[in-house]
C-alpha cells in the first residue's frame, strides 16, 4: 500500500463517532422485480492496425545520414521491406522516377565520402532542383528563463581553494558510528532523505526530514514526516511536522497521515471562512489517524486504543500570514517551532501548552489523543527565521548556545539549496541519532 493510499480517509468528524461517512458506495438498480443489466451492443469488427495507423517512416532518409558515409542505405531498407520493386535488381523495368532507369530526382547516386558525417547546406540546388534552406529551431516550449528575482541565487561553483560538500556527515562534536545503513523494513515505500525547496512573493521556504542513525542501524523506517503548502488567494505558507511515536511499530503511517490532515483543514478553513479552527485541525489528524489503523490493520470499526497502540505520533502544525508576517502554531506532543535572529534562539512553544484541567497535557500525549490546544501567535521579523521542527533536531540544538546552534545559525543566515539543507540536517554527534525534521521559513524583503 503506498502512502497516498495509507493517507485516505474522512476529513471530518470526532474520533470515535462511528463508521466513516462521505465515500462513494455503489447502489444496485432494479426495475421491477428483477434487476436490469447493461448488456452494450455488439461491437464493430477491429480495423486492422495498418489501417488506422500509416507506416512509420524510415529512421534513415536524405536528412540523416547513414553511418557508412552514404545517404542510399534508407531508400535501399525502403525497397527491400516493401520486396522487388520497379527497376530494381533483377528487373528490366525502368525505375518510375526516371525513363532511363536513373535514380529519382533527390537520391545521391555515389556514396559519400565517410569524413561527412553531416550534409553541408551550401545553397546550392542539388542535381538541378530548387535550392534546399535549412530547417529552422523550432521554439522551446518552455517559458524563456529571465534572470533571477530578488532572494535567488544561481548556482555557481565554490570560490577556488574551497571543495564542494560532499555526502559524508558534517561531524559536530565526537561523531557517531560510521556505518553503511540498513534498508528500511516496511510494506510501503520510505525514503531515507526528504528534501524540498520553493519561494512565493513573501517567503522562502525550505524542508527536510532524514533518518536518524539508530533507525538507520536497525533497518527500521524513519517515523519523522512534513507537508506543507501554499494557500494561494492569501499567500500563507501552510505547514505541518509529525514525530511518530518510537514504540508504534506503524507510527511513521500515523505521521504521514496526521501531516496531511492538518495541511488539508487548515487549507480548507482558509478557504471557507478565512480564519482556522485549530482544536478542530487537532480532531481532523486525530480522525485520519484512527480511520488509518482500521484499513492497516484490518480492523472491522474504529478502534481508538488500538490505533494508539500502533501509530501514535506528535504534531505541530501552523501557518506563517504575509503582511507582518504573523505566526500561528499549535502543538500536541514534544515538536517545538523556534525562531532564529543572528545567532540567538528563541523557543515559541513550551514544553507544555496550557490545558483545562479535564484534558492531558498536550506536551505528554500523542495523537489519536485529543487535547485542548490554545493558538500561539507572534510577528516574525524580517531579519528572523521560523524554524519548526521535531525532538530530533530540538534535543541537541538545546538553548542554541553550543555547537549545534552556532552550526545552524551560520547555515540559515540565508537560504541554502534544498540538498545542502538536507545535508546540514544529517550532521553526525554522538548519542544523537533520532529522525531529523526541520521547516525553514524566510520572509523576502521587499525591493
Amino acid at each position: 500500500m503506498s502512502d497516498d493510499e495509507e493517507a485516505r480517509g474522512p476529513g471530518a468528524g470526532q474520533v470515535g463517532d462511528g463508521p466513516a461517512h462521505g465515500g462513494h458506495g455503489r447502489t444496485a438498480v432494479a426495475h421491477g422485480s428483477a434487476p436490469v443489466l447493461y448488456r452494450p451492443a455488439e461491437p464493430p469488427a477491429p480495423t486492422p492496425y495498418l489501417d488506422r495507423h500509416p507506416a512509420p517512416a524510415p529512421y534513415l532518409d536524405d536528412r540523416h545520414p547513414a553511418a557508412e558515409g552514404g545517404y542510399r542505405v534508407a531508400d535501399d531498407r525502403r525497397r527491400a521491406s516493401a520486396g522487388p520493386s520497379r527497376g530494381g535488381a533483377g528487373s528490366t523495368e525502368p525505375s518510375p522516377g526516371r525513363a532511363d532507369g536513373a535514380e529519382p530526382p533527390g537520391v545521391r547516386s555515389a556514396p559519400v565520402s565517410p569524413e561527412r558525417t553531416r550534409p553541408e547546406h551550401s545553397g546550392q540546388p542539388a542535381n538541378g532542383g530548387a535550392a534546399q534552406q535549412p530547417e529552422r529551431p523550432r521554439p522551446s516550449p518552455w517559458p524563456r528563463r529571465e534572470a533571477p528575482e530578488p532572494g535567488h541565487r544561481r548556482a555557481v561553483p565554490p570560490p577556488s581553494g574551497r571543495t564542494a560538500p560532499t555526502w559524508n556527515p558534517q561531524v559536530l562534536g565526537t561523531p557517531t558510528v560510521d556505518f553503511e545503513p540498513r534498508p528500511p523494513a516496511s510494506a510501503s515505500y520510505r525514503p531515507d532523505v526528504v528534501a524540498d525547496g520553493w519561494s512565493t512573493r513573501d517567503f522562502v521556504v525550505r524542508a527536510a526530514s532524514v533518518r536518524g542513525y539508530a533507525h538507520r542501524h536497525r533497518g527500521t523506517p524513519r517515523q519523522d514526516d512534513i507537508s506543507v503548502a501554499v494557500h494561494q488567494p492569501s499567500g500563507a505558507v501552510v505547514f505541518a511536522v509529525a514525530d511518530g511515536v518510537s514504540e508504534a511499530r506503524q507510527s511513521h503511517i500515523g505521521a504521514t497521515g496526521v501531516c496531511r490532515a492538518a495541511v488539508g483543514a487548515i487549507l480548507a478553513d482558509l478557504d471557507a471562512t478565512g480564519w482556522v479552527d485549530w482544536q478542530n485541525v487537532v480532531q481532523q489528524a486525530a480522525w485520519q489517524l484512527v480511520e488509518q489503523a482500521r484499513v492497516v490493520l484490518e480492523l472491522a470499526e474504529l478502534d481508538q486504543a488500538a490505533a494508539e497502540k500502533a501509530m501514535a505520533t506528535t504534531l505541530v502544525a501552523g501557518m506563517v500570514l504575509p503582511g507582518g508576517p504573523t505566526v500561528s502554531l499549535i502543538q500536541v506532543g514534544d515538536s517545538s517551532a523556534w525562531v532564529l535572529r543572528g545567532r540567538s534562539y528563541r523557543c515559541l512553544l513550551d514544553t507544555k501548552v496550557r490545558t483545562d484541567e479535564a484534558v492531558v497535557s498536550s506536551a505528554v500525549t500523542a495523537l489519536p489523543r485529543v487535547p485542548r490546544v490554545t493558538p500561539r501567535t507572534g510577528q516574525l521579523g524580517p531579519d528572523e527565521v521560523l524554524l519548526v521542527g521535531t525532538d530530533g533536531f530540538g534535543d541537541p540544538l538545546g538553548d542554541g548556545e553550543g555547537e549545534v546552534g552556532s552550526f545552524f545559525a551560520t547555515r540559515l543566515s540565508s537560504p541554502q539549496p534544498p540538498l545542502e539543507f538536507a545535508y546540514s540536517l544529517d550532521f553526525s554527534r554522538e548519542t544523537y541519532d533520532d529522525d531529523r525534521t526541520l521547516l525553514a521559513v524566510w520572509p523576502r524583503l521587499a525591493k
